[in-house]
């Protein structure tokens, strides 16, 4: 129990942070779909963005991400402060040489990459041509990412996950404060505005890196560059990294058939898409990303010492404390999708037909968070046991699932066709990953399971239950949305608080000392 206390303790003031970054984030799509609306320039903009984003999530969140965190934690264990630093630098340097010419030839091959993953745009020569030159000037982005991403890990490892989670809130203020300036700087200078917004994510993605340094010096970490490509640590992250690189490649087949197909559903698909997920990606970031985060290095930890049955305890209840934060967060998007859109973005370029169509891609991929839930939770368990392969076969499972939901779902349900294939595979995901933990963990404390299982439904029966009752009484939208809000969170955690067990409400409780402290 005290296990999982310090990691919700830990995941709570990671959520604190990216709190505040996921709404400067939403602040950005706001900005976003006031000038740009659905239209050309943000269809282009979508498409450059995710290019980066897809090797983004390899080489950062993703697979070098989360085995630098593997093989620095335990170092960390083993070998003490001074060794790990050593190692460290090594591995940065390596990389910073591998992220250097990944970089430039995504640069140098712009056109063929949108060749590939947008061949609709072609009909447009100006889309085409915007879309090359976007993505050439947001590449660097990713190497400023990984950069950040390898010393969030480290930072992690010594249990400091506030400040690195707040960097990424650093990055949207940059990119909103260039992006803007520059907009109205490049409409009076004649230059397409959506440039500004472009310059602005590279000026972002510098500053969170930059804005970390100072934090892993203070630790006595100070950098010099000295790769060296026959290091067996750095040896060590590529055996774990290859399996994780395949099973992240298949997710970036999976964003790429999205991509694919999204652009063929006609202007404005791709942009009402990509809003909707950018706000399912508020309540995802916000607890996935904490409680995994918090989680890696505590399981790899209690691994490296033997301690399985603790690791067992662990992961279980991790499990649950997921799903009291993934579930409410669903059925809120999905009931609440409406206003949420017509609130956030219905104004400027964006119209109320946009709205529509965004808010119903939006309930769709509400459906899958609770599982994507699961998934991020259980992750972290294979990489600790040194079985990245499992989550690889996990993604190849998804895939398959995505591209047969797109090929039945397409023709009848356009771009919703797309986002329910997303949803699906993360369902089929998760079941297959939580299936191989319990052979690979054995079985849970079943009455511990049931008994939270039993709450959950409970409280969200209850949740829809007001959600449902405050729209029949109130037609003010803002109203509408901030007492469903705070009646529903009010509700679903206090049923949680009476019928128990603590898993299915600490975090809550967890959070709110935390937003206090800070």
């Amino acid at each position: 129990m005290k296990k999982i206390e310090s990691i919700t303790k830990s995941a709570s003031s990671v959520t604190i942070a990216v709190f505040i970054s996921r709404i400067l984030g939403l602040v950005r799509e706001q900005i976003l779909a006031y000038f740009f609306g659905a239209g050309k320039s943000m269809d282009a903009y979508v498409v450059a963005y995710r290019i980066p984003n897809l090797l983004r999530d390899l080489f950062a969140e993703g697979a070098l991400g989360s085995a630098f965190v593997k093989v620095f934690s335990s170092s960390l264990e083993k070998e003490g402060t001074s060794k790990s630093f050593r190692i460290a630098q090594t591995l940065i340097s390596n990389f910073l040489i591998i992220l250097f010419i990944v970089v430039s030839l995504g640069i140098i091959f712009s056109n063929q990459i949108v060749s590939l993953i947008a061949p609709d745009f072609k009909k447009d020569l100006d889309k085409f041509v915007l879309t090359v030159r976007l993505t050439q000037i947001m590449m660097p982005f990713l190497l400023f990412i990984s950069l950040s991403s390898i010393l969030a890990g480290m930072l992690n490892s010594f249990r400091i996950f506030f400040l690195p989670a707040l960097s990424s809130g650093l990055f949207n203020f940059t990119s909103i404060l260039v992006g803007v300036i520059g907009y109205f700087l490049f409409v009076r200078l004649g230059i397409e505005p959506i440039y500004a917004m472009a310059i602005g994510v590279i000026s972002g993605g510098f500053l969170q890196f930059y804005f970390q340094y100072p934090l892993v010096k203070k630790k006595g970490f100070s950098f010099s560059f000295s790769p060296n490509f026959k290091d067996p640590y750095f040896k060590e992250i590529l055996r774990l990294i290859f399996p994780v690189i395949f099973g992240l490649s298949v997710v970036q087949i999976n964003i790429f058939i999205n991509t694919f197909f999204a652009t063929s559903c006609g202007e404005g698909a791709i942009s009402w898409y990509s809003y909707a997920f950018r706000i399912m990606y508020v309540p995802l970031g916000l607890f996935g990303i904490g409680l995994s985060q918090a989680l890696l290095p505590e399981l790899s930890k209690q691994i490296a010492r033997k301690e399985l049955v603790l690791a067992k305890d662990t992961f279980y209840r991790s499990l649950i404390v997921s799903l009291s934060l993934s579930i409410p967060s669903a059925i809120g998007l999905y009931v609440l999708s409406h206003p949420i859109i017509t609130v956030l973005f219905e104004r400027g370029n964006f119209t109320a037909y946009d709205t529509l169509q965004t808010a119903g891609i939006l309930q769709i991929l509400a459906i899958g968070l609770p599982f994507y839930g699961l998934s991020k939770t259980a992750v972290p368990l294979f990489y600790s046991l040194g079985r990245t392969i499992i989550p690889a076969f996990g993604s190849v499972i998804a895939v398959i699932t995505n591209v047969i939901t797109i090929l039945l779902t397409i023709k009848t349900l356009g771009i919703k066709g797309v986002a329910l294939g997303t949803s699906l595979s993360l369902v089929f995901q998760s079941f297959f990953l939580l299936i191989v933990a319990f052979l690979k963990l054995k079985a849970p404390d079943f009455k511990f399971m049931i008994k939270s299982f039993l709450t959950l439904f409970v409280a969200s029966f209850c949740l829809i239950s007001v959600l449902k009752i405050l729209d029949i009484f109130i037609d003010n939208v803002i109203l509408f949305l901030g007492c469903s809000l705070f009646l529903g969170a009010l509700v679903f955690i206090g049923i949680c608080k009476i019928l128990g067990p603590r898993e299915t409400y600490m975090f809550f409780i967890r959070l709110f000392k935390n937003f206090i402290k800070k």
